[in-house]
């Protein structure tokens, strides 16, 4: 077992006994490092897991069946939620040209394919609200909310019922956005169990610096329409993927926040990987997860 594995298992069995009660992590992984933390993975029944290789277009438009099979040899005994993280390289979903919205839905639906074969039930997509201009008018009513939702309908027309058909939610992760509205908006429109927001604590923090609301403020504001995070940290100047600790976001509020919501989101950490150990025994350590 590498060196940091073993080190990031030492630091969760350090938890006090009252770890129980707290929130379990997971984290996003390429394929290839899954033998690296596979004894970590089967720890509290099973830690959330996104496989991170389907964002990456030469491995949708190649041949992943091996890449798959790989994986699934990789996490035997593994009975955690798996999920991957979706194409999202110029994959704009409000686009007002119908061939790119057709396009794009061919591109979540390849993933989808690559999640079927996983037996993943989460896929993570980008939000599609871009905006210029002050938080407060970001994609209001009389801003061109109604058109961008109905655009993101068409693009996900085909895809949502394959998602649904395969016991497989849409999760929608802020990226620029500054007001949550829209996003929730969005996620309220579809009347699915199947569509959810992702909140990317760091980009929250990034767009908090310009007027958005805090993380912590994300999940109040979500509630049990949040069913995934993605943790990470910065210092309000780059999306820079910082193991919680090293930058500014307030990780207490946050947890604080989510302990508040019935829903159980899926807590995966997005850092670099060689950092993934740091992250967790940093929470560990702070008494938020396990």
């Amino acid at each position: 077992m590498p060196v940091y594995d073993a080190h990031l298992t030492r630091a969760l069995y350090r938890a006090p006994m009252s770890s129980s009660t707290l929130p379990v992590l997971g984290m996003a992984l390429p394929i290839e490092l899954l033998p690296t933390y596979h004894t970590w993975l089967l720890e509290h029944g099973g830690r959330d897991l996104e496989i991170q290789d389907a964002a990456r277009p030469e491995v949708l438009d190649g041949d992943w069946q091996p890449l798959v099979r790989r994986a699934r040899e990789a996490l035997d005994g593994f009975t955690g939620r798996i999920g991957i993280h979706g194409p999202y390289d110029g994959l704009w979903m409000a686009s007002s040209d119908p061939f790119v919205r057709r396009m794009i839905a061919e591109r979540y639906k390849r993933a989808l394919e690559f999640s079927a074969e996983l037996g993943a039930t989460h896929m993570v997509i980008h939000s599609p609200f871009l905006f210029f201009g002050h938080p407060q008018m970001a994609h209001a009513p009389s801003n061109s909310l109604q058109r961008e939702l109905d655009f993101v309908h068409d693009t996900l027309e085909t895809v949502l019922p394959l998602a649904r058909n395969l016991g497989l939610t849409l999760v929608i992760e802020n990226i620029r956005d500054t007001n949550p509205n829209p996003l929730l908006a969005l996620v309220r429109s579809f009347d699915s169990a199947h569509v959810r927001l992702s909140l990317d604590v760091g980009h929250a923090y990034l767009m908090h610096q310009i007027g958005g609301p805090s993380p912590d403020q994300w999940v109040q504001e979500a509630g049990n329409l949040l069913g995934h995070l993605h943790l990470q940290d910065n210092d309000g100047l780059l999306d820079r993927h910082w193991p919680p600790g090293e930058g500014r976001l307030h990780w207490r509020a946050l947890f604080q926040a989510l302990s508040m919501i019935e829903s159980r989101p899926r807590l995966i950490l997005e850092v670099r990987h060689e950092r993934l150990s740091q992250a967790a025994s940093w929470l560990v350590g702070q008494g938020l997860a396990v």
